[in-house]
C-alpha cells in the first residue's frame, strides 16, 4: 500500500486529478478540489501528499490529500453505507474537513444536501453515523475546535475568490500554488492581484 508520496505536481488533468512526478515516475492521484493550493512546497519545490490506496479486483486507485486529517475524514466517509470513494472526494471538494466537521456537529443537513449527488437521506445518514464517530473520538474528533492554519485558510479564500471570478478550479489552484510562499503574510487583495497576473500571462 502507498501511504505517502513526495514529488512535483506535473499536471492537473481536471479539477480532481493530478499527476505527481516522484523521481521520474508519474503517479495519477484523485484529490479533493483545493488540495493542490493547500500543499506547501519544500526547498526543492516538492510537495507531500498523504495517500489512500483503494484496491478493487479491476483497479488500483490512489487518492491524495494535503494532510493526514483530510485522509482520515475521507476514510470515515467511505465507511458510511452508500458513500464510495468518488462520492467522498466530491463531499470533501465541496466541504473541506473543517467545514464538514462543523456541518456534522451542527446537524446541518442543508449544508450536506448542497453537495452535488448528496440527497436528504444520505445527508441524514452522514449526520447520524459521523456524529457518533465524533462523539467517540473518531477520525474527525476535535476538528470543530481546531481552526484552520492561516496559510491554509488564505489558500482557500484565494481559491474561492478566483473561481468566483470565473476561472476554472484547475487554473485557480495553479495560481494559488505559485503563491504558496506568500499566503501566510500577504494581504488578500495583493494576493488576488498577483494571482490575476499569473493567470493572464
Amino acid at each position: 500500500m502507498i501511504g505517502r508520496l513526495v514529488g512535483h505536481v506535473e499536471s492537473q488533468e481536471d479539477d480532481n486529478a493530478i499527476v505527481l512526478d516522484v523521481n521520474g515516475v508519474g503517479y495519477e492521484l484523485t484529490v479533493p478540489l483545493g488540495t493542490v493550493g493547500r500543499l506547501t512546497p519544500n526547498g526543492a519545490g516538492a510537495v507531500t501528499l498523504v495517500v489512500h490506496t483503494h484496491v478493487r479486483e479491476d483497479a488500483l486507485t490512489l487518492f491524495g490529500f494535503a494532510s493526514d486529517l483530510d485522509r482520515r475524514a475521507f476514510r470515515t466517509l467511505i465507511s458510511v453505507s452508500s458513500i464510495g470513494p468518488k462520492s467522498a472526494i466530491g463531499i470533501l471538494s465541496a466541504l473541506p474537513t473543517h467545514d464538514l466537521a462543523l456541518a456534522i456537529a451542527r446537524k446541518d443537513v442543508g449544508a450536506l444536501t448542497r453537495v452535488p449527488g448528496v440527497g436528504k437521506k444520505t445527508a441524514e445518514r452522514l449526520v447520524l453515523e459521523l456524529r457518533d464517530k465524533l462523539e467517540l473520538g473518531g477520525p474527525l474528533a476535535n476538528v470543530t475546535a481546531t481552526k484552520p492554519k492561516p496559510k491554509q485558510d488564505a489558500a482557500g479564500q484565494l481559491l474561492t475568490a478566483l473561481t468566483g471570478m470565473g476561472y476554472r478550479p484547475a487554473e485557480a489552484e495553479r495560481a494559488v500554488a505559485a503563491l504558496a510562499d506568500r499566503l501566510a503574510d500577504a494581504p488578500m487583495a495583493e494576493l488576488i492581484r498577483e494571482a490575476l497576473g499569473i493567470l493572464t500571462k
